[in-house]
């Protein structure tokens, strides 16, 4: 079952342990996890659904292409890695 981890700067603000889920796209692994933590979706996806500006995904070490529809494909053993992009200058 592919993994889902959240970086530790985002559980010094909200409950996000890792879990197994099961899963064949970005978006079912992040939907699995969202059923019981709302406010988890809240800080990762906007109202429509879609990442936020200042969020990143990562499959397997590599950034997802969909961050609207998060159609990327997952694995049985992959990892998703949700962090906070950085931005600013």
């Amino acid at each position: 079952m592919p993994s889902v981890v959240f970086t530790g700067n985002l559980k010094r603000h909200i409950e996000c342990p890792t879990e197994q889920v099961t899963a064949k796209t970005v978006r079912d692994s992040l939907f699995k996890v969202f059923e019981n933590n709302k406010k988890l979706k809240d800080y990762v996806l906007d109202d429509q659904d879609r990442l936020r500006q200042h969020v990143l995904v990562l499959v397997d070490g590599i950034a997802i292409n969909d961050r609207v529809t998060l159609s990327d494909p997952v694995c049985a053993d992959s990892e998703v890695y949700v962090l906070q992009a950085l931005s600013g200058g």
